[in-house]
């Protein structure tokens, strides 16, 4: 098969600009959504969690906000990333590009509204008086992490939603259920014990433990916490491509 022999590097940057620029085309408020949607959950959750439900977390706005970006990066990016060959057909079909580019631009586009997210978190760890140290340098490396495992979680699921057009709202289903399975409102010391193990296999339970860490404590992540991330966040990229690889030869008929 004849490929594009252009710059894939251009092509790359095409593509997540145009993702960042259709996603608030047509909103008035543009990119400040961004920072809306966080503040205003992370103002609810924090009355309900302090006034209503007291609980003995310190620093209850910072640690809820921390986990809410990071939960937001996860659900946003599967969800764009689920439909983006969909949404990318015409350009699959007209322009002869390797595939896997365009679940990968969709999930490196999102990283455009973690940093302006993450810039808000900032401001409040400053405010808390919490400040900043040489461990924050680990949340680089972390979120690449992360990076990995919705790349190729993503890959598996944009291929099987080309076939079945349910995926999508299968995975905003998981999203809804995955809301709990992490520490948003809770803490890690809350699980059960038995499930403490397990608990931290979850990539993104394990990636909000992570921040914590090193936002909120000051210290780096511990090293089981890092290595079992790494090791799904690689497992499910391996996955993903093998069945991005094997489905996108039929792209072309279900496109």
């Amino acid at each position: 098969m004849i490929t594009w022999k252009g710059d894939y590097a251009y092509l790359l940057w095409e593509l997540i600009t145009k993702d960042f620029r259709i996603r608030y085309r047509n909103m008035s408020l543009g990119v400040f959504w961004s920072l809306l949607n966080p503040l205003v959950l992370m103002a609810v959750y924090t009355y309900i969690f302090t006034k209503i439900f007291v609980n003995p977390i310190p620093h209850f706005n910072v640690y809820v906000l921390s986990g809410l970006i990071t939960f937001s990066f996860f659900t946003t990016s599967l969800v764009t990333v689920t439909t983006s060959l969909v949404d990318n057909a015409a350009i699959i079909k007209r322009v002869p590009i390797r595939r896997e580019i365009i679940p990968i631009a969709s999930v490196l586009a999102s990283i455009i509204h973690l940093v302006i997210q993450f810039l808000l978190l900032t401001c409040f760890v400053l405010a808390a008086g919490l400040g900043m140290t040489l461990n924050w340098l680990w949340l680089p490396f972390v979120w690449l992490l992360e990076v990995v495992f919705l790349i190729g979680i993503g890959m598996a699921t944009s291929a099987l939603n080309v076939f079945i057009r349910d995926v999508r709202y299968v995975v905003e289903s998981a999203n809804v259920v995955m809301f709990w399975l992490v520490p948003i409102i809770y803490t890690f010391a809350q699980v059960p014990a038995e499930a403490k193990d397990l608990y931290q296999y979850n990539p993104v339970a394990a990636l909000i433990l992570a921040t914590h860490n090193i936002v909120l404590e000051g210290r780096a992540p511990s090293m089981v916490l890092v290595s079992k991330l790494a090791v799904v966040s690689f497992a499910t990229l391996l996955v993903g491509w093998g069945i991005f690889k094997r489905a996108e030869k039929r792209f072309y008929d279900f496109l």
